[in-house]
């Protein structure tokens, strides 16, 4: 498994990269410059390294949170893109795709420490 982490940590910051260019370029049709470029690939980039850490430390259940959550992100990036035409689309499209991922690996995080507690708590119950 070790040898495949990578590489799913690069499919995920690719196809988010992808994704958050196909929605800024295609679907809002604005030009994009280098910063641009440079901030989608520093978003992408982190979470391809957050997936590759969570699988490293086989925190599983944390990995599995987090991409439910960066999926609905960028759902909620798109559907603002799509339905907010009064010119904060592109805004709160971007925002939200921050904030709901950011939200989502805070709440993967607590949740697999609250499982690694639990399984701490019932080993030591048994020993």
């Amino acid at each position: 498994m070790d040898k495949k982490l990578w590489k799913i940590g690069f499919f995920t910051g690719l196809t988010s990269f992808v994704l958050m260019i196909l929605g800024t370029r295609t679907i809002l049709g604005t030009e994009l410059v280098f910063k641009n470029y440079l901030a989608f690939g520093v978003f992408s980039l982190t979470v391809g390294i957050i997936a590759a850490v969570m699988l490293f430390y086989k925190m599983k259940i944390a990995y599995r949170i987090f991409m439910v959550a960066l999926v609905l992100a960028f759902a909620e990036f798109f559907r603002s893109f799509l339905m907010n035409t009064d010119g904060f689309g592109d805004l709160v499209g971007v925002l939200s795709l921050f904030m709901i991922s950011s939200f989502g690996f805070g709440v993967a995080v607590i949740v697999e420490f609250i499982v690694m507690i639990f399984k701490k708590m019932k080993e030591d119950n048994n020993a």
